[in-house]
């Protein structure tokens, strides 16, 4: 059997490569873990993976007692709304929402680029590297990811009828798309972004799909998140969403369709044939008691499952690793079996990857230089199983190192951001929000 691309021998030193990671347990996501392995980086992609090599660099990072894997891809948030965390705890999701909507109401811009720093600085801590958001304002998270080095999928969200008319609205995140797409030396890509089949119009829908098929876009939607979104896509148009949104040709690879809880098994056919990746937001779905998506189901029919957090208002915080571990437990209530550690770990990284678009979410040479190091010397990984101790046993704080594109954006836990700043400036932007 032939080796795998990166078990190759190292090439002979022709130049310097920009970051060398020794030592470190590599979990590839390939289907391969490397002890005391290395990756080398080059000019923002993985050039090598394996147990030696002859290159140089001019950055040499010693991973030793560390996991070295793909960074953590969060594929459904609305990353500003770290200013609304534990102001509608508690609250059934419409009780929720109307609060929301509400503060939303005093929101400015500034407020939203506070709200997207105080997230991002998380998400970084946390070993998040790329993130799929949707929300108002957003040309001001836009500004944030390209100063900040993250990755992101962004969506200008849209709900018909609110603050602005029809022709304005899909004009302006025309706009959007268009001057945001490819910016930021590449990281950020851009995506049409209604809210959902019940917040829009069939027609308005059908405008939006027919912009994303001209400018060659993904689409980003809320599918099925509640009970009363079933029963009034029902009542309206005699049908789900699902069927509504395949009815109009929205439904394809391109479409990042998240929460799909009320899903009956034709809806879940329907899912698989189009190909829509879905993202399951579990912290989310339990803390508005929304419901649980049939994960292991659409899995089993081999649909693409990527994971996130959703907003910090719902979910709490927009660390993955407790949404993974969310992941495990919540489906093993139904069956112990359900969800495996490893296929867990491939909703975080693999899955999201593909649901967004980017060549990242395995560690392989042409893959793009998103990686994190996490420091496991600690007594809750001492473990017979990687997969099992991450999943289980790791929180954000134990992300050591965030690498985005080869640029190290987090190293030994210190981020490159004022961070007591961006706290102040966040808080600030928290007040008379209730």
């Amino acid at each position: 059997m032939p080796q795998k691309p990166y078990f190759i021998t190292s090439p002979l030193l022709l130049s310097m490569a920009d970051l060398i990671i020794n030592g470190g347990k590599v979990l590839t996501m390939d289907g391969t873990v490397i002890n005391k392995g290395t990756v080398v980086v080059d000019k923002g992609l993985i050039k090598y993976v394996g147990k030696t090599t002859k290159e140089k660099a001019e950055k040499v990072i010693d991973a030793q007692g560390c996991v070295v894997m793909p960074g953590l891809v969060n594929a459904h948030t609305h990353v500003p709304m770290t200013l609304f965390r534990g102001i509608a705890d508690g609250l059934s999701y419409a009780e929720w929402m109307k609060k929301i909507q509400m503060a939303e109401t005093k929101l400015t811009s500034s407020d939203v680029r506070s709200g997207a720093y105080l997230g991002i600085l998380e998400m970084i801590r946390s070993g998040t590297t790329t993130f799929a958001d949707m929300y108002i304002h957003e040309d001001e998270v836009a500004q944030v990811v390209e100063e900040t080095g993250i990755r992101a999928a962004l969506g200008y969200g849209m709900i018909e009828g609110l603050n602005e008319d029809t022709d304005t609205k899909l004009k302006s995140r025309e706009i959007f798309v268009k001057k945001w797409n490819g910016a930021a030396d590449g990281r950020i890509t851009t995506m049409y972004a209604p809210h959902s089949a019940a917040s829009c119009s069939k027609e308005f829908l059908i405008k939006v799909k027919e912009l994303a098929q001209s400018d060659n876009s993904r689409v980003h939607i809320h599918i099925l998140e509640t009970e009363d979104e079933l029963k009034t896509m029902k009542k309206r148009f005699g049908m789900c969403s699902v069927n509504l949104l395949n009815s109009i040709g929205m439904l394809g690879p391109s479409v990042l369709a998240a929460h799909c809880i009320w899903l009956s098994d034709d809806d879940i056919d329907i899912l698989k044939e189009k190909e829509v990746n879905v993202v399951h937001c579990p912290s989310s779905n339990m803390a508005l008691g929304t419901g649980v998506s049939p994960v292991p189901k659409m899995l089993g029919k081999g649909i693409n499952v990527a994971l996130g957090t959703d907003g910090a208002a719902s979910g709490g915080s927009l660390d993955m690793w407790k949404e993974m571990r969310c992941t495990s437990l919540l489906h093993r209530l139904k069956d112990p079996q359900a969800m495996p550690p490893s296929k867990i770990l491939e909703m975080a990284t693999v899955n999201g990857a593909k649901a967004i678009g980017i060549n990242a979410g395995v560690l392989a040479p042409g893959r793009l230089a998103d990686i994190i190091i996490v420091d496991i010397k600690k007594p809750q990984f001492t473990s017979m199983d990687l997969s099992s101790a991450l999943v289980h046993g790791a929180a954000g704080c134990d992300v050591r190192t965030t690498i985005v594109g080869g640029r190290i954006l987090m190293e030994e836990h210190r981020v490159d951001l004022d961070e007591d700043m961006i706290i102040e400036d966040a808080g600030e932007a928290m007040k008379n929000k209730k």
